[in-house]
């Protein structure tokens, strides 16, 4: 393990301040200077950038993240055993770290940017998939980040960036796909982590990417959660659940409905998502 600053290695800041992981709070720690350094540099040159993270613990990410040359960062811990910790970093880099002591699910993210503003965190595995989906449905669009780069059970990176056809592909790859362009930088294995999980890891980077502005975000979601509630059926079936005329959905779509949810290309739900309403109107009124 490389020595990026003067501060104590994180095993005996780990030991100094009891910081056993807690399973209820899905904490694995990442011991490895060299790999929090990795993932802070996925997204290129921190220079002059605000980050958030989400979940330090004793700060392996947090310290790289300012050894790498952030501008500052905003950490938030909903563990008080770590603040102790994230004091003695914030007193090593004097005026560039802030730890908020919260509950990650809770905080209005937007009002933490200042500038260029990136999202890096070794997200905790219980709360990783709803925090992701709560920064891709956010509105205006594009939102207040440059850009996400997170760690997050393999399985749940897979169908994050999976495509038509893919075996993981479905409503979280379609929401991804459709706000931004997302990678699989590269995988961490469980031995990294203390305690090891029973998962290899996979850090994602996501770059937000332009929308068509008359698409509402939940009528994507009503499509897909439909389309996907029987994803091994044929869509015709499977869209009866969005309450709509079928055929209109079908036609809007320029499909025939034999498809399944998992072949169909993106374009193809947002095409349903836009009728959607219009669908709804006609069908009140007749």
């Amino acid at each position: 393990m490389s020595q990026i600053d003067n501060l104590p290695p994180l095993r005996d800041v780990i030991a100094e301040h009891g910081l056993r992981a807690k399973k209820e709070l899905g904490q694995n720690f990442l011991l490895d200077l060299n790999l929090t350094a990795r993932i802070a540099r996925v997204g290129g040159s921190l220079e002059g950038v605000r980050v958030i993270e989400v979940g330090p613990g004793p700060g392996g990410l947090t310290r790289a993240l300012l050894a790498e040359g952030a501008r500052e960062v905003i950490a938030i811990e909903r563990d008080a055993r770590a603040l102790p910790a994230l004091q003695q970093i914030s007193d090593a880099y004097p005026g560039r770290l802030t730890v908020i002591s919260g509950d990650a699910m809770e905080i209005d993210y937007s009002s933490l940017a200042d500038g260029p503003t990136r999202i890096i965190a070794n997200l905790p595995y219980n709360i990783a998939t709803p925090l992701l989906t709560g920064w891709l449905t956010l509105n205006p669009w594009p939102s207040f980040f440059d850009s996400l780069t997170l760690m997050f059970q393999r399985e749940v990176a897979q169908r994050i960036c999976a495509q038509p056809s893919d075996d993981a592909y479905g409503r979280l790859g379609v929401l991804a796909g459709w706000r931004s362009e997302a990678r699989m930088a590269f995988n961490v294995s469980r031995e990294a982590f203390v305690p090891a999980p029973k998962v290899t890891s996979t850090v994602v980077h996501l770059v937000p990417k332009p929308v068509e502005q008359d698409l509402v975000v939940k009528h994507v979601e009503q499509i897909t959660k439909a389309a996907f509630g029987q994803r091994r059926k044929m869509v015709r079936q499977s869209l009866k659940a969005t309450g709509v005329p079928v055929d209109g959905l079908l036609a809007a779509a320029g499909i025939n409905g034999n498809e399944r949810a998992e072949d169909l290309p993106i374009s193809v739900f947002l095409a349903m998502a836009r009728a959607l309403p219009e669908l709804r109107k006609a069908q009140s009124e007749s």
